[in-house]
Parts: C-alpha cells; structure tokens; sequence
C-alpha cells in the first residue's frame, strides 16, 4: 500500500472514523489494476485509491457503501470482466477480478494495522542522550520504538514510557537476541563508544532492514568498516549504511542530531512508498 493511503487510513483510526477498504486479492487475464490494489472509502463516500476504474470502480464501490450498512468484517467479489460473459462487467478487458472488501471498526482495527505495515518499527540502539531526543520525534512521525542498551539506566519503561518496547541485553554481541527485524525495520546504532557500535553493525548488515545508519565520524566508521571487511562483509553491504547517520544540516546538539536523523529516515520511507 502506499504511504498517501497508509496516512489516509491512520488519520481515519486516529480520529475514530470506520472505513471501507477494497483490495483486489486476484487477478486471471487482462484486468485494468493487478493484486494489491487498494480503494478505501469513508462513510460519506470519500475515497482515496483505486481498483481499477470504469464499471469494476463503480460496482465496487457501491458495494463498499453497502458495507458501511452491514458493518461485515469481510467478504469475497468475483468480477468477471469479459462483456462476451453473461452477467460480466462491460469493460472489454476479458479478465476476472478478485475484490475482498473489509470493513474497518476504528476503535478495534485489529490485523488491519499489522497487516498493512501503518507503522513502521525503528530500533534504536544505544539509549543516551541522541536516543533520548529521537525516540519521541520517530513517535510524532508514526514509528513504533524499540530501545536496546546494555544499561538498565539508559532502557527502561521510565526513561522511555512511550517507547512499544525497551531491552537491556549484558552486551551489544547480542543485540539482536530479542528481536526479529524485516524490510520495513528501521535500524538506528547510537551506542555511547566506538566497540558498542561495531558490535551492533556487526549484526545489523546480516540482518533485513529498511534503513540502517550509525552515528560517528567519517574517519571513525571507516575504521569499524576496515574491521569488518577483515570479517569478510562484503563492501556491497556497507554501502547500505547511512553514516554519518542524518542528513547535513550542520546539527551539533542531541536535539539537531535528532533531528537530521528523523529528516533522513522520513527521506528514505519516503522513496519506498
């Protein structure tokens, strides 16, 4: 799904507004939109997204107003789109359509968050000052927020009480224990010294991620990639890291560094919408 309608239904569950979302689950033949296309619709009948225009448009959406009176959780439309059939959509495209629609209860959204990824995880490592001024900004900007430290002082739900998750592990070698990451994971190493931070990228380049950037200068990462090069990591893999970690807006204090992380990673989800 698209970040346009990723945000579109997020103000809707955050405003406590149900909706209707169609999503063509299958596809045989010539279709005008394939698997994975997504219409969702207000109550008043706004709507945003598409699955495939014409007469599959207009019949799904009556449907999906249809939906808003049964309240059904969800439900199966085949639409075959070859006119020469009999009961067909007249749109020449010869195919057959597959459309489920759900309808989405706000206050109980359940799977629906899940499934559609309306919020991505960010895991910081290293719960100092830096992670300190970040994790509340990736909040504002709809990340969840791990925080993993080998100091129970620096993560714990008293620091970070917000945070979905914090984890204190006996060292960064095994940063990677308690979680499991994905390709839309966000990894961010701000650990308070140069060993911590190898420790963590050590295991961050094997594992998937959306965004992988280490704090530190230049020179400084360019001696842990040494390092890890002598381990065998291939330069293909750390040329993913963002580091410097941020974008250039010549930030100096925990505050601005936070910000130009946040600015980076928003640039990044962006490209990936």
């Amino acid at each position: 799904m698209s970040q346009k309608l990723s945000y579109f239904a997020r103000d809707l569950i955050e405003q406590g507004e149900d909706f209707v979302i169609a999503k063509v689950v299958d596809t045989k033949g010539s279709t005008p939109r394939k698997k994975g296309a997504v219409l969702m619709m207000k109550k008043d009948g706004t709507t945003m997204g598409t699955v495939g225009g014409g007469l599959l448009e207009a019949e799904t959406e009556k449907l999906c107003m249809k939906t808003f009176e049964t309240k059904e959780k969800s439900h199966i439309y085949e639409f075959t789109l070859d006119e020469k059939q009999k009961g067909a959509l007249d749109m020449g495209c010869g195919g057959d359509a597959t459309v489920q629609i759900d309808y989405i209860d706000a206050a109980n959204p359940g799977d629906f968050v899940k499934e559609f990824k309306l919020a991505s995880t960010a895991y910081i490592f290293g719960g100092g000052h830096v992670a300190y001024a970040l994790e509340p900004v990736l909040r504002h900007v709809d990340f969840r927020t791990v925080i993993i430290d080998d100091r129970e002082e620096y993560s714990n739900p008293e620091r970070y009480p917000h945070a979905e998750r914090t984890i204190v592990v006996d060292n960064f070698d095994h940063a990677f224990d308690e979680i499991e990451t994905d390709e839309d994971s966000y990894i961010i190493i701000v650990t308070r010294g140069h060993r911590g931070d190898l420790q963590v990228l050590r295991e961050a380049v094997k594992k998937d991620h959306a965004y992988l950037g280490m704090i530190g200068s230049k020179r400084k990462n360019q001696l842990l990639y040494d390092t890890l090069m002598e381990e065998g990591v291939s330069k293909e893999k750390l040329a993913e890291v963002h580091a410097p970690i941020g974008l250039k807006i010549g930030s100096e204090t925990p505050e601005e560094i936070a910000i130009s992380i946040v600015a980076e990673i928003i640039q990044v989800r962006s490209q990936q919408g």
